[in-house]
């Protein structure tokens, strides 16, 4: 098992999901080599929760870091979960569309991908100028 399996794992236990009790993990490499971990965080306003990918990024931000080398998401679902659209921009943010994407399950099967693969023609600064 990869350490971040491992971290993700670990991490989705402390989901909050008390409405829909899907759990999910994720856990964020950096460039660096440090480690961040992110779970969901639901609200009984459902559009005000968090996506776990989303606060393992807040978490590498708020840590000074801004550079993803690998991803790693886990769900309790039967098969991979993709990200969600917001999460899938978030990531682009923050790393290369050829930073590796792992999406599992709680039981083993994963499926990888990469950044470019789950958001073609990704919106990014060179649109603002």
């Amino acid at each position: 098992m990869t350490d971040l399996r491992r971290a993700a794992l670990s991490v989705r236990e402390n989901a909050y999901a008390p409405y829909s009790g899907f759990k999910v993990g994720a856990a964020v490499r950096t460039a660096s080599g440090a480690v961040f971990r992110g779970c969901n965080v639901e609200n009984v306003a459902y559009p005000e929760g968090t996506c776990a990918e989303a606060g393992a990024i807040a978490a590498m931000v708020a840590a000074g870091d801004t550079t993803l080398a690998e991803v790693y998401v886990v769900a309790g679902s039967p098969e991979p979960v993709p990200c969600c659209g917001g999460c899938r921009q978030k990531l682009a943010e923050f790393g290369a569309g050829d930073v590796p994407v792992t999406l599992a399950t709680v039981d083993g099967a994963e499926r990888r991908t990469t950044i470019a693969a789950m958001l073609p023609g990704a919106f990014d600064a060179g649109f603002m100028a």
